[in-house]
């Protein structure tokens, strides 16, 4: 129906040719935009301070150790051992602890100030702390089974005695060992390697190398304790697997874990075996092969 009047109100005519719609101009939908990919990949390390940081905190631990030893030693002398020897108050396993003690608690001071003062980061963030949760017994669990790392000393050339004996010449000796085994020992040794130099020089090298290289600093700093023996080997591979274990799972803590397993099952194997520290001519084979 049309009307004279009003031509636009008459129906468009019919055509049999398919209609094409086009879309106009500003499309509410625009296509999709792919971003070139990273040159890193997000799991990447990349921590706030340097590998200089990293050798300034090595030469720190050092030298703080060294004076931190002698004025103990000094003191010591003085005022609880004055008939003993210089050497015999040096050896004394109680000191070399608070020695340990004290340069662990002036070292933390210094990466928290270098960490959260120099770079204005989280510490505990920084590092990558990552408490794994209830995983973590997981962890711990690994860190027992690290324990067959030691069936090597049957077929490597081990020492009957090495330095580190004399932590556990005397049962409160032993003891105080034990605590450090489990508690401060593996907290600073795990901030300091997997939290400070794995990701330094996962960095620069890449995840393996880093593993390798973390692993064998690891084992080298314990050599003395070990009479430069082949149980620094086994250290070494201990450090391997610790340093393995925070890359995969972008946690320090859980490698802190897993080292406190592995201490924690040598210490309580220790304790049962020589009825508390009282016999240790029981101890037998047993091997204390990563315990500070």
């Amino acid at each position: 129906m049309s009307s004279p009047e009003d031509p636009h109100l008459d129906p468009p005519p019919l055509s049999s040719d398919p209609q094409i719609l086009i879309p106009p101009a500003d499309d509410p939908l625009p296509p999709p935009v792919f971003a070139s990919a990273p040159i890193l990949p997000q799991s990447a390390e990349n921590p706030v301070w340097s590998g200089w940081d990293v050798l300034v905190i090595a030469g720190l631990i050092l030298v703080t150790l060294f004076f931190v030893q002698l004025f103990t030693v000094l003191g010591a002398r003085h005022f609880a051992f004055p008939h003993a020897s210089w050497m015999e108050v040096a050896q004394k396993p109680s000191l070399a602890l608070l020695s340990e003690l004290l340069t662990y608690v002036a070292v933390a001071l210094y990466m928290i100030l270098l960490v959260e003062g120099k770079y204005h980061a989280r510490f505990w963030q920084a590092i990558r702390w990552n408490w794994p949760g209830i995983a973590g017994v997981t962890f711990l669990g690994i860190g027992v089974l690290m324990l067959g790392l030691l069936l090597l000393d049957r077929v490597l050339p081990m020492p009957k005695s090495t330095p580190f004996d004399q932590f556990f010449a005397h049962r409160s000796d032993a003891y105080l060992t034990a605590i450090f085994a489990v508690t401060l020992g593996p907290l600073m040794e795990e901030v300091f390697f997997r939290g400070f130099l794995y990701p330094v020089v996962a960095r620069r090298a890449g995840a393996f190398p880093a593993i390798l290289i973390t692993g064998v600093l690891f084992g080298a700093i314990h050599s003395p304790q070990y009479g430069y023996s082949w149980a620094v080997l086994i250290i070494v591979l201990v450090g391997v697997v610790l340093t393995t274990i925070r890359a995969v799972t972008k946690s320090v803590a859980s490698s802190f874990l897993a080292h406190v397993g592995y201490n924690g099952i040598q210490m309580i194997l220790a304790i049962w075996a020589t009825d508390g520290f009282r016999h240790m001519e029981k101890a037998g084979l047993l091997l204390f092969c990563r315990c500070l």
